[in-house]
């Protein structure tokens, strides 16, 4: 996940501080040397560095941080804040056309390979579900092979509308005529996918404003692969140059990227970052909240996104219901194989856990994965057992345990384990629905004790004690 390297080198250089009243001149100091070198090594644009050093070391060595108790503390809370404003400060909402002034218009840009086509299929989706839109996208890419193809592939997959007129028209008119037909099939928002090039040329430049001039969009995106670090923001700032853009949008934030553009190009462009690509489904487009990244830098978590996901994929009437099951103590497999396949619609289980404050001081959290496989195994196991012991768990013997463990080809050990931890998570969410909020501490609120905390340190401990057992074997042979 994106920021993991600068998060942990930042968790260093505060964690002195952190515990320190009163802080020096000399601490100060010394903690944003580190900051430099941290920011310098996560790819953020020097000058960006410089000038977000000297803001905090100037606010830091300031009165009301020197002469204060808790003055590491406060020094933290400088850095959060300026990392805020670093990255825009507020969430800068997408723009749309005023009613009754015709359909939206959006003009998707950036550099082959960036997940520009990709991207227009993900905003389309999000526009649709949480916009209540009914968009309509355009395919004016005529030159990179596949390209038309790709966009009415995506379309297919959504169930919305993509317009083409081959690929020997120009953008210019497909992007006009395009706007037509949404008009005339009354949809309310056109997403133009534009042409990229390897790199930035006068022709693909004069085509881009061409269109523009055009169509005169609402937004003009900006999307930029966020793994190609410093070169992201170089990007973003030469295309800014010629096309004004209007907003950026980061792909592959859940890559290995170290994180420098989205630090750097809201400060070199002075342009927004309005959405993150987060996966390669099509619904992983997410907001940018610069406050929530800034938490999520500086290891504090990110429970607002998290509560969002769970709220997006959980019906209300069904949770309700959900409620008052647990509360009466009536949770059965079902409903357990239901929250996981929930669960896993809300992305990968180590950026969830992620989001949990207090979760990043698990040591070796950063490199805790959650195998697919645990869970299909999981659910393979529940999906051999019959209707009846799903329904009331009470009911699986030793004997009926093995017929299980032969069925879904996991050892009898597992099979007990799994039986063993769903009694106890339907105890304990029991409890907690009849106002024990201390069952609901024990599973949040304890940070690394909590529940979450202890199946991420089990699950990483088994991970190394495999390892070690591999090496053994290694050097037995």
């Amino acid at each position: 996940m994106a920021f993991e390297g600068l998060t942990g080198r930042l968790q260093d250089a505060f964690s002195g501080l952190r515990k320190k009243g009163k802080v020096t001149e000399a601490d100060v100091k010394d903690v944003m040397r580190e900051v430099r070198m941290a920011l310098l090594e996560a790819d953020v644009n020097y000058k960006v560095v410089r000038e977000f050093v000297k803001t905090v070391r100037d606010k830091s060595l300031g009165e009301e941080v020197l002469g204060s108790l808790n003055g590491g503390q406060q020094v933290v809370k400088i850095v959060n804040d300026e990392l805020t404003q670093l990255m825009g400060g507020e969430q800068e909402k997408i723009v749309f056309a005023e009613p009754g002034q015709g359909p939206t218009i959006y003009m998707m840009t950036g550099l082959q390979g960036a997940g520009k086509t990709t991207t227009a299929g993900k905003l389309a989706n999000y526009l649709r579900k949480h916009e209540k839109k009914k968009p309509l996208m355009v395919a004016a890419d005529i030159y990179r092979p596949a390209a038309i193809d790709q966009l009415q592939n995506l379309g297919e997959q959504l169930d919305i509308p993509v317009f083409s007129m081959g690929d020997q028209v120009s953008p210019v008119e497909i992007a006009e005529k395009g706007i037509q037909q949404a008009i005339e099939d009354g949809r309310d928002v056109v997403i133009i996918d534009t042409a990229g090039r390897l790199h930035i040329d006068e022709t693909l430049m004069d085509e881009l404003e061409d269109v523009k001039a055009a169509v005169n969009p609402h937004e003009i995106f900006l999307v930029v692969d966020a793994m190609t670090g410093q070169d992201a923001v170089n990007v973003a700032d030469s295309f800014n140059d010629r096309l004004d853009i209007t907003s950026v949008i980061l792909t592959k934030l859940d890559g290995d990227t170290r994180g420098g553009a989205a630090l750097s190009i809201r400060s070199v462009t002075q342009k927004p970052i309005k959405f993150t690509g987060t996966g390669e489904k099509l619904d992983a487009l997410e907001p940018f909240y610069p406050d929530r990244m800034a938490n999520r830098i500086l290891g504090m978590g990110d429970i607002l996104t998290l509560i969002e996901r769970a709220q997006q994929e959980v019906d209300e009437d069904r949770a309700a219901e959900m409620a008052e099951k647990m509360r009466e103590n009536r949770y059965d497999f079902n409903d357990f194989i239901e929250q996981m396949d929930q669960m896993q619609n809300m992305g990968p289980l180590e950026d969830i856990i992620k989001m949990i404050p207090g979760m990043n001081k698990v040591p070796g959290i950063n490199d805790f994965e959650m195998d697919p496989k645990d869970m299909a195994h999981m659910k393979a196991i529940v999906l051999s057992m019959t209707p009846e012991e799903r329904e009331d768990p009470e009911l699986l013997s030793q004997k009926r345990r093995r017929r299980i463990a032969k069925g879904s080809a996991r050892d009898i050990a597992e099979v007990n384990r799994l039986i063993k931890q769903f009694k106890q998570s339907r105890d304990m969410m029991s409890k907690m629905s009849k106002g024990n909020m201390g069952g609901l501490e024990n599973m949040l609120g304890g940070g690394v004790k909590g529940k979450l905390g202890k199946m991420a340190m089990n699950s990483m401990s088994k991970k190394i004690n495999k390892k070690k057992k591999k090496k053994i074997v290694r050097k037995k042979k």
